[in-house]
């Protein structure tokens, strides 16, 4: 289903080892704004540069796709010590592909992780990847995002009943 992801999270630091071996994972494709950071912080959130680092122990590797500019991703990225793809064109396959290749796996042990449903979930369900959702870290006021997130929330009342949620 295109708006259903694979799992359901509170945010990426719940990202650990017995879910990624569950899911065959090796690689992640991670988005920025509310999953990394909030949403135009020059910073990670609290926690994420010492979970990258407990990925990295565990052999799994990470890049950033984003739709953001590059202005926006390459700082947050490089301070991370990890490759990022810009103007990814979520939920188009273009960003994804890039990412996928920058991994250097196949794409059955790739997840997507991001906090939107209409962007992450349905471009890493095109593209054929396992998609992980994740809680944003605040909730936006401009009225495209409370727009984006009503229609986020009647896809979930619908879709998730069965869903994997921890």
């Amino acid at each position: 289903m295109l708006f259903k992801p694979t799992v359901w999270l509170k945010n990426v630091l719940q990202i650990d080892k017995k879910l990624l071996f569950k899911y065959k994972i090796k690689g992640l494709i991670l988005d920025l704004d509310n999953t990394l950071s909030t949403h135009g912080s020059p910073a990670a959130e609290f926690g994420v540069t010492e979970w990258l680092s407990a990925l990295r122990g565990l052999g799994v590797k990470a890049v950033v796709v984003s739709n953001n500019t590059a202005k926006r991703v390459k700082p947050l990225a490089e301070e991370l010590g990890i490759g990022f793809v810009a103007f990814g064109c979520k939920p188009l396959p273009f960003g994804l592909r890039k990412g996928v290749k920058l991994l250097g796996l196949p794409k059955s042990r790739v997840a997507l992780v991001g906090d939107q449903i209409l962007t992450d979930v349905a471009g890493g369900n095109l593209y054929g990847i396992k998609t992980i959702l994740v809680e944003p870290f605040y909730l936006e006021d401009k009225p495209s995002f409370r727009l984006r997130r009503k229609i986020e929330s009647a896809v979930f009342k619908r879709d998730f009943s069965k869903l994997e949620k921890r």
